[in-house]
């Protein structure tokens, strides 16, 4: 048995396509080609690609979760603004990657304290805690690498905490229990030897992403393009290589504590090229108008099952030509997926007028 300590805190297979977390079809030993030594501070094209399998789905109270697998990864964690590279250990077998979303909306959920518990014929063969993640294909879900006890049929409970954040709208009831669902995972090394892999030497390093991989009946954490965004949005700021898509409401969603007339700010945070949704930082804003301070202060890491998971604050109002400044005191805490981990990192003030 195993756990590591936590930092934040589909029915018949099918191979699909896994960027940094496919191609030809080849079989090929657990080593990755060197991890480059110009990558740019920003997001880039990683120098492998690989499939991921399928194992199932499952679902308990009020949310969905689905489980896949692929071969173990290089990874990097995140504890505030250091960087760590989480190397494959001799024991890996496997990187199981799992999704939890709502049913109703396909929002995926993060922070919501994922653990994964392995067992065999009823034994207990691994149990962790694993890592919240960003990949370029599939965005955000959770992962880790895993050693297993041969080839065989195991069981893998997905358990989830309830989510973390404030929660707004039709999700202030949902999300705050716990669940937990067991799905089965029919293992052989030469199935996994015979998932989808790729060198990209001609790409890897360029300032690009992979596309998001089509997910089938599993929702993708792709966030809206910003001129899509509900509510009237007004900018989209970048730091760090990530976007800030600003939007303002009338009125905060219901679940925001706000005195009357007030209007609402929201910052949807997101990578480049793929939108995916960039949780758990911390963000403050400064909103001046006509000289004088109309808000200052943080905004509140939220779910909401029409603005997504964003930032957001009630706000007295959002004159037209108001200037705001947002600053990430601390970047996403979430691990990263080859091609993202030197992206989101360096996240200095930046401004705009909306």
């Amino acid at each position: 048995m195993r756990r590591r300590d936590f930092l934040l805190g589909t029915g018949a297979a099918g191979a699909t396509a896994l960027a940094g977390c496919g191609g030809l079809v080849e079989t090929r030993s657990l080593s990755s080609p060197p991890v480059l030594s110009n990558r740019p501070d920003a997001v880039y094209f990683p120098t492998h690609v690989e499939g991921m399998q399928m194992t199932g789905m499952g679902g308990s109270g009020d949310y969905k979760f689905a489980l896949m697998y692929s071969y173990p990864h290089r990874f990097w964690n995140v504890n505030g603004d250091e960087v760590q590279k989480t190397s494959i250990e001799d024991e890996d077998d496997v990187h199981l990657m799992a999704t939890v979303w709502d049913p109703e909306t396909g929002v995926v959920l993060p922070e919501t304290g994922l653990s994964l518990e392995i067992s065999k014929g009823g034994d207990l063969v691994s149990q962790e805690v694993i890592y919240p993640m960003l990949s370029q294909p599939m965005g955000f879900h959770y992962g880790g690498n895993f050693p297993l006890d041969g080839d065989g049929a195991y069981d893998v409970t997905v358990s989830v905490g309830g989510v973390n954040t404030r929660r707004t709208g039709a999700f202030r009831e949902k999300f705050g229990d716990p669940a937990e669902t067991t799905i089965g995972f029919d293992y052989s090394e030469s199935k996994r030897n015979e998932i989808m892999f790729e060198e990209t030497p001609d790409r890897a390093g360029k300032r690009s992403a992979r596309d998001p991989m089509e997910m089938g009946m599993m929702p993708q954490s792709t966030l809206p393009p910003a001129e899509e965004f509900p509510g009237g949005v007004r900018g989209t700021a970048e730091t760090g290589d990530a976007n800030l898509v600003v939007t303002t409401l009338d009125a905060p969603p219901e679940g925001v504590d706000a005195p009357d007339g007030a209007q609402y700010l929201a910052v949807s945070a997101r990578t480049p090229y793929n939108r995916m949704v960039l949780p758990a930082m911390a963000m403050e804003g400064t909103l001046t108008s006509g000289g004088e301070t109309v808000f200052d202060g943080a905004l509140t890491r939220t779910l909401d099952p029409d603005l997504n998971y964003h930032y957001g604050a009630a706000v007295e109002s959002v004159p037209a030509g108001a200037d705001l400044e947002l600053r990430v005191t601390t970047p996403p805490q979430v691990a990263r997926h080859e091609g993202y981990e030197t992206a989101f990192i360096d996240m200095q003030p930046t401004s705009q007028t909306l």
